[in-house]
């Protein structure tokens, strides 16, 4: 789940250092700069030392320089580079497509754009091949189209940029957070403003009507580079991840409704283990914790044992038509195998 990054034009990339900005300069754009932008650290230590980050309109060539909040940056990565993933034939759900955009329900298993570990199967791939050289091009290498992402075993809708202006646009939208995206998950316990454990928790509060809002940084995994983990200013990322109760089972589990302020990589995945309530099936942030047999019965927690992915879709995706202006709304119901789960724990709550 990525933002997009804040470009003009030209593929510049202009940044705003934060007040928790870290005070030297390569690790101030790395926490600043949109995820989308697909600017590693060690790129921007890279562009920094080529000339191609400036301030004021001069060059800054020190990665180690001072930074400080409110400075402004604009970053020139060069143009896209040519993509390396060929199209291939592979099925798409399509829920909406026009000139400049496609939304597409994509399904689990599959990895947005390619990497070293995946450099086939992905969205990318199967866009490439559906959309032909319509797609745009300020991804870059192997991101064309890409606005922002979802998990490779999350569920849902997702949308692409057929055309320079909607992503523009559409990446504009991102970053002013006004896009809506809601997120069903089905996930350990049942949080509640009643639970004092919750309540003492570090960047946990609820809001009017019983919404748990949890507010940390986000930041890989000092130790395992394929997670992130919660962290304070000025180390990583700002992210805030909203979360409304939807039905619990029996105390020991719950479909929650999720939607996000930012955008992060695996953030509700890894705000909701920090608030004690992993996803059911997540091989990463889950955790230990088991469901009752006594409280749901033998069938509900063998189901949940044997859930295979997190479970977690992106039920609806909102924005205005980076073109037209015009509000699209789209929604997905329940893939089958979380629609059978939750079918399994709503008959062991009722006790059949």
């Amino acid at each position: 789940m990525d933002e997009p990054f804040d470009d003009e034009t030209d593929g510049i990339v202009t940044v705003t250092l934060g007040l928790d900005a870290p005070s030297r300069l390569d690790k101030a754009l790395a926490a600043a700069v949109p995820e989308a932008a697909a600017l590693s650290r060690s790129r921007l230590m890279r562009l920094i030392a080529e000339g191609a980050v400036t301030r004021g309109g001069l060059a800054v060539t020190d990665p180690k320089a001072r930074a400080a909040a409110g400075e402004i940056y604009e970053i020139r990565p060069g143009p896209a580079a040519e993509v390396e993933a060929r199209p291939e034939a592979i099925a798409l759900r399509v829920i909406y497509e026009d000139a400049d955009l496609i939304v597409i329900d994509k399904p689990a298993g599959m990895v947005v754009h390619p990497a070293p570990g995946t450099p086939s199967g992905t969205l990318v791939n199967a866009l490439l091949h559906h959309c032909g050289d319509s797609l745009s091009g300020i991804g870059g290498e192997r991101r064309p189209g890409i606005v922002h992402r979802i998990d490779k075993e999350t569920t849902g809708l997702l949308v692409a940029a057929k055309s320079d202006r909607a992503h523009h646009g559409l990446a504009a939208q991102f970053e002013a957070h006004s896009v809506t995206r809601h997120y069903l998950a089905l996930v350990q316990g049942v949080p509640s403003a009643a639970d004092p454990r919750l309540n003492g928790l570090r960047g946990a509060t609820f809001e009017a009507g019983g919404i748990l809002k949890i507010a940390t940084n986000l930041a890989r995994h000092r130790s395992d580079r394929q997670r992130q983990a919660v962290c304070w200013p000025p180390e990583g990322r700002h992210a805030v991840t909203r979360a409304r109760v939807v039905e619990g089972f029996a105390g020991q589990a719950a479909l929650v409704d999720c939607w996000l302020e930012t955008g992060r990589t695996h953030q509700i995945r890894v705000h909701m283990a920090h608030a004690g309530h992993g996803l059911i099936g997540d091989p990463v942030y889950g955790g230990r914790r088991r469901l009752s047999v006594r409280a749901l019965g033998a069938a509900a927690v063998e189901a949940a044992a044997g859930f295979s992915r997190q479970a977690l879709h992106a039920a609806s995706l909102g924005f205005d038509h980076p073109v037209t202006g015009e509000r699209l709304d789209f929604s997905s119901p329940l893939p089958a195998d979380m629609a059978d789960l939750l079918a399994g724990l709503r008959a062991g709550a009722a006790g059949g």
